[in-house]
C-alpha cells in the first residue's frame, strides 16, 4: 500500500518542482528586463608595477615601482564597480573600456544565486537541485582544502626539509636555512604508508601511521583540554566575594558578578554529584544548578540561532542586492545613475 502511494506521489512532486522552477525563471526574466537589469558584475582594471630588492640578510622584498623601472613586474587586479558607475562612465565617454562587464564574475554570480536557491529548496523537500548543490559543495571543499594542505603543509614543512634548494628556487625565495633534514623522512614514510589504505592489500600497513596520528592528536588535545577546561576554569572561579575599585571604593556590580559565578559553579557541580542523595542542602543547591544549566544552554542555543540568522540574512542580501538589484542600501547605483543623467542635460 505504501509503495503504491509513493508511486502516485512521485510524479506529482516532479510536476510541482517543474512548475516552481518555471515560475522562478519567469520572474527572473521579468526582473532582468526592468530598469537597470540585474546580475551583472562591473570591474575596472588597476595596473601596478613592482620591483624586487634584496637586503643585507638576503631576503627579497617587493615594493611599488615607477613605470620604466628595469626588472619590474606588472600586476593587474580588477576593482569592483557598480552599474551606476558604469553608466556614468559611458555617458562621459561612450564606448569606454575603463569600466566593463566581467563575464566570468557575472557567470559566477549567477551560479552562486542558483546554488543559494537550490539549498533553500530543501525547505520544501529533497530534490535533484539540492542534491546537485550538495555534491558540488562537498567536492569543491575537498579540492580546496587539498590545495591548501599542499601549499601550507607539504611544501613548507616536508619538501622544504627534504629538498630546500629546489623549493627555494621553485616557490619560496625567502626560505631560510637550506640544509637537508633527515628527520623529515619519518613523516614522508608515514604518509606513504597511510596512502596504502587506498589499496586492499595494503590496509594493514596504513593502520600504523593512522594509530600514530590518532595517538599524537589525542595526547596533544588532552594537554590543551586540561589547561583550558580544568586549570583555566578553576583559576577563573577563584574570585573575591567582595571586590573593590582601584581607588579602594566598594565595587557593587563586580562583587555581585563574582558571587554569581562562584555560586553557579558550586551549585552546578552539586547537581553532578551522584554519590550523595539530592536532599536537603545538596538538593536545593542541585536545583539551583539546574537553573544555571538551563540559562547557559538557552543562551548558547540563542547565540547559535542568531549566528544562523546572520548567515541567512547575508544570503538574502546577496540575492536582493548583488543579484536581483532590488534594493540599493548605500545608494551607489542610484547616485551614479543620477550623475549620469545630469551629464546628458545640456
Amino acid at each position: 500500500m505504501s509503495d503504491a502511494i509513493t508511486d502516485q506521489t512521485a510524479p506529482a512532486q516532479g510536476r510541482w518542482w517543474i512548475g516552481l522552477f518555471l515560475v522562478i525563471a519567469v520572474l527572473v526574466a521579468i526582473r532582468a528586463g526592468m530598469g537597470e537589469g540585474m546580475g551583472r558584475v562591473y570591474v575596472q582594471t588597476e595596473t601596478t608595477r613592482y620591483a624586487s630588492t634584496t637586503n643585507e640578510q638576503g631576503r627579497v622584498a617587493w615594493s611599488a615601482a615607477a613605470d620604466g623601472t628595469a626588472g619590474a613586474v606588472t600586476i593587474e587586479r580588477d576593482l569592483f564597480r557598480t552599474a551606476g558607475q558604469f553608466r556614468a562612465a559611458e555617458s562621459a565617454a561612450p564606448g569606454q573600456q575603463a569600466i566593463r562587464v566581467s563575464w566570468d564574475r557575472t557567470i559566477g554570480l549567477w551560479l552562486a544565486a542558483f546554488f543559494t536557491l537550490a539549498v533553500f529548496s530543501f525547505l520544501a523537500g529533497d530534490n535533484p537541485a539540492y542534491k546537485l548543490t550538495e555534491s558540488i559543495v562537498i567536492g569543491v571543499s575537498a579540492g580546496y582544502w587539498m590545495v591548501v594542505a599542499f601549499w601550507e603543509t607539504l611544501v613548507p614543512k616536508l619538501l622544504a626539509n627534504l629538498a630546500p634548494d629546489m623549493v627555494k628556487a621553485w616557490c619560496m625565495p625567502n626560505l631560510e636555512g637550506g640544509a637537508f633534514n633527515p628527520i623529515a623522512l619519518i613523516p614522508l614514510g608515514l604518509g606513504i604508508m597511510l596512502l596504502s589504505q587506498l589499496t586492499p592489500l595494503g590496509r594493514h600497513v596504513g593502520r600504523w601511521p593512522l594509530a600514530f596520528v590518532i595517538g599524537t592528536f589525542a595526547g596533544l588535545k588532552m594537554v590543551s583540554h586540561v589547561e583550558s577546561d580544568i586549570i583555566e576554569q578553576v583559576r577563573a572561579t577563584m574570585l573575591p566575594l567582595v571586590a573593590f575599585e582601584d581607588d579602594g571604593s566598594f565595587a557593587a556590580w563586580a562583587s555581585i558578578r563574582n558571587v554569581l559565578i562562584i555560586v553557579g559553579v558550586l551549585c552546578t557541580l552539586a547537581y553532578f554529584v551522584f554519590s550523595v542523595e539530592h536532599k536537603g542542602a545538596v538538593g536545593r543547591a542541585a536545583r539551583v544548578g539546574v537553573w544555571f544549566l538551563m540559562i547557559t544552554f538557552g543562551s548558547a542555543f540563542g547565540f547559535t540561532v542568531m549566528g544562523r540568522i546572520a548567515l541567512l540574512a547575508a544570503r538574502f542580501e546577496f540575492l536582493f542586492i548583488d543579484w536581483l538589484w532590488l534594493i540599493d542600501p548605500k545608494g551607489e547605483r542610484a547616485m551614479a545613475v543620477v550623475a549620469a543623467a545630469t551629464q546628458l542635460v545640456p
